[in-house]
């Protein structure tokens, strides 16, 4: 199938996760340890007097009728001034066959190969693909995840968004390579569809 390519995106926005992080804060027993969220641990003590002075680094949840004190071990509490967030550098997508993937993200969105990141010297084929500034990485290994059961509507599944010139022109694009897709339920100039492997895209107009 020929596929006319689509107008070049010009910046990667957001990537959003419907996974739950596995650091979130869960009790266990009266006492132990739990996650703080950014990789440090926290003593748990179960108290029945009311805590009336808390540290700047304390964090305090309600359970029941009882307090439980919480305080990060500052050496494993990262901030994002202490580490200097820059930006997204790619998103890594699985893909079942690498051509298939290929004709839809190169032939039919027009993203184009980065010959500067090898897969050499991994143990499975993929390719980068840019992004504007970033990448897509496409990983040709199985999937875990189910494909069916997923929305029908990608905004409300885990997904990538892509900002690109013209909505318009992405829907004739899909409409004549029988891509389904949905639109914004916000009734911005936004559209939804999935790649060949079900990860779910957005595709966002930039004013």
């Amino acid at each position: 199938m020929a596929f006319a390519a689509a107008a070049s995106p010009i910046v990667h926005s957001h990537i959003l996760s419907s996974s739950l992080s596995p650091r979130s804060p869960t009790l266990s027993g009266n006492k132990g340890m739990i996650g703080s969220g950014r990789g440090g641990g926290c003593s748990v003590l179960r108290v029945r007097r009311p805590i009336t002075t808390i540290s700047p680094r304390t964090r305090v949840y309600s359970v029941s009728d009882d307090l439980i004190e919480t305080e990060s071990d500052p050496k494993n509490t990262h901030h994002g001034s202490d580490i200097g967030v820059v930006s997204v550098h790619h998103v890594g997508f699985l893909c079942e066959n690498l051509e298939k993937s290929l004709d839809f993200y190169q032939k039919l969105l027009g993203l184009e190969i980065n010959e500067a990141r090898p897969n050499s010297k991994l143990p499975y084929r993929g390719v980068w693909l840019w992004v504007g500034s970033e990448m897509i990485h496409l990983m040709e290994l199985p999937n875990p995840d189910p494909l069916t059961g997923r929305p029908e509507h990608g905004g409300r599944d885990r997904h990538i968004c892509i900002g690109i010139q013209s909505v318009t022109n992405l829907k004739h694009i899909f409409d004549k390579a029988g891509i389904r897709y949905t639109l914004s339920r916000s009734g911005r100039a936004a559209i939804f569809a999935r790649d060949p492997d079900g990860n779910a895209l957005e595709f966002t107009q930039l004013d």
